[in-house]
């Protein structure tokens, strides 16, 4: 996905001068010869986050955790990515729209509404708390130094009615493309596409769904409008008079501007929380996480292109991979989405599911989630892992508490030496870091890494080493009166920084 908007025209304008002035200024007085340079990686000096409507349930504790790791700064030395008085920002604002049990867009926000969790420093998480069913999405962009690796969580409690559950969501960088397997139109399910426009031009969306016999006819062919800096959710049974599927792929798309998506889920027997985008079609598919004590693991996936995809079907634990009893392959037919339950999937150890390819010479692109439960009858919750990208550089995950908490790492093909760093707390507490390595094949559960003195919440950053590829996942768990609730967040690269290529004089230019 492309979850990075980037400000680089200072950066470049920069580069360009230094070079220019280099091959000016040579020694014998004649331009500096030319050579070939590699592309230099600066950070990023601006992005942006969309956050949906947390809830519609007058009870809902919604808090927000706003964060920039520590690293290179970005906008050293020039004006970009900051405010009129040379300060970089980091800034939440409310978005007029409708309300998450279906309103009408447009809406301006509550009067009493502010922005809240502003990053006035990189390094310490700072938290805001918003209760009942009137807190507005949100939208916001860091600049300069702030904006390199910049995370914001949503993390809503809801203790009773039906949707009761904790819910959890990394808010996403706007895009023109999302899927997300997993989501369903059953009766039981009260599924919500929340699309968000941080922009200041209106964006037209489309939405499409697609079941186990493929492309679910919809009601709506003219796309669904997004007014500049506003939200619009969507309930998924209204597109479509087919009849109620229980695994249902979204697919939503932008016909103009770009948005920011998410799907809500309310389950009438087992809770609610967020279904986030999963990673682009791949052949190979990464779903790290599942909780230890999982009771019900069940996976969805899609084929987008024009082929079949007969796929292996692996699962990382602490000791290593394991092929599921029973589910050893799935074959997920074009255009349609498969599933299949995973019955005493963990017994007893974190783990990850791996998806490859029968043939590993004709790879077919899939998308990929798994709906996970904790805990039985009327105390269950549900949450939802989507296939991962792998890390990259660096990813962050907000919102870490003491005791609640488990980062789970997994290197499918190659022992991979990781560092991870817990940040200073929300209200004290001192940085801790420690380099771990995951071995090929496994999964390894960390829930110990937590900042000396610790009071209020933190964050957990994730940066590669060496070694082989890491994808990772954190769960946060909040149980309350006997319900094992929890939320699991899948970490994405954060695109901090960017490649920039090399600028040179070209005095050719003045002949």
């Amino acid at each position: 996905m492309k979850r990075t908007t980037l400000s680089l025209i200072a950066g470049t304008t920069a580069l360009a001068a230094v070079t220019g002035f280099a091959a000016l200024t040579a020694p014998d007085g004649t331009a500096a010869p030319e050579t070939t340079k590699a592309t230099t990686r600066l950070p990023v000096e601006r992005v942006g986050l969309a956050c949906p409507v947390p809830s519609s349930s007058e009870v809902a504790e919604t808090v927000y955790t706003s964060y920039t790791p520590t690293g290179a700064e970005a906008g050293k030395g020039t004006d970009a990515g900051k405010d009129g008085a040379g300060r970089s920002t980091a800034l939440l604002r409310p978005a007029a729209g409708a309300t998450a049990d279906g309103g009408t867009g447009g809406k301006k926000p509550p009067a009493t509404a502010k922005a809240p969790a502003t990053v006035t420093a990189p390094g310490k998480p700072v938290t805001a708390r918003a209760d009942g069913a009137a807190v507005p999405a949100l939208t916001g962009s860091a600049t300069g130094a702030l904006a390199s690796g910049w995370t914001v969580q949503q993390t809503t409690v809801v203790p009773a009615g039906g949707p009761r559950g904790l819910l959890g969501l990394t808010c996403g960088a706007p895009d023109t493309d999302f899927w997300f397997p997993a989501a369903s139109t059953a009766q039981a399910r009260h599924d919500y596409v929340h699309l968000t426009n941080p922009d200041d031009t209106a964006a037209v969306a489309d939405i499409e769904l697609y079941g186990p016999e493929g492309v679910l006819k919809s009601q709506f062919t003219e796309g669904i409008p997004v007014p500049a800096h506003s939200t619009v959710p969507v309930l998924l049974p209204t597109l479509t008079q087919e009849a109620a599927q229980r695994d249902v792929t979204v697919h939503v798309t932008t016909r103009s501007g770009r948005v920011g998506a998410a799907v809500g889920v309310a389950d009438d027997k087992l809770g609610s929380d967020w279904i986030s985008a999963s990673a682009d079609p791949s052949g190979s598919v990464v779903l790290p996480g599942i909780p230890a004590d999982a009771t019900s693991v069940r996976l969805v996936v899609f084929a987008p292109g024009e082929d079949d995809a007969d796929l292996k079907v692996k699962l990382s634990t602490a000791s290593g991979a394991i092929v599921p009893a029973g589910a050893d392959t799935l074959h997920v037919k074009s255009g349609m989405t498969a599933s299949i339950d995973l019955p005493d999937l963990t017994r007893g150890s974190a783990a990850s599911l791996f998806l490859g390819p029968e043939d590993p010479k004709r790879p077919v692109p899939v998308v990929a989630a798994l709906q996970v439960v904790r805990g039985k009858g009327d105390k269950s919750e549900i949450a939802f892992i989507p296939a991962a990208g792998a890390i990259s550089a660096r990813a962050t995950a907000a919102d870490n508490r003491a005791g609640a908490s488990t980062l789970s790492l997994t290197a499918p093909e190659a022992d991979a030496q990781v560092r991870i760093t817990a940040s200073a707390g929300s209200e004290a507490g001192t940085p801790v870091t420690k380099t771990v390595t995951v071995k090929a094949g496994t999964t390894a559960a960390f829930t110990d890494i937590v900042p000396q003195g610790l009071k209020g919440s933190y964050a957990l950053t994730v940066e590669p080493v060496s070694g082989g590829k890491v994808y990772a996942a954190r769960t946060l768990a909040a149980p309350q009166d006997g319900i094992p609730m929890f939320t699991v967040q899948a970490l994405a690269d954060d695109r901090g920084t960017v490649e920039v290529p090399s600028a040179h004089q070209d005095l050719g230019l003045l002949d």
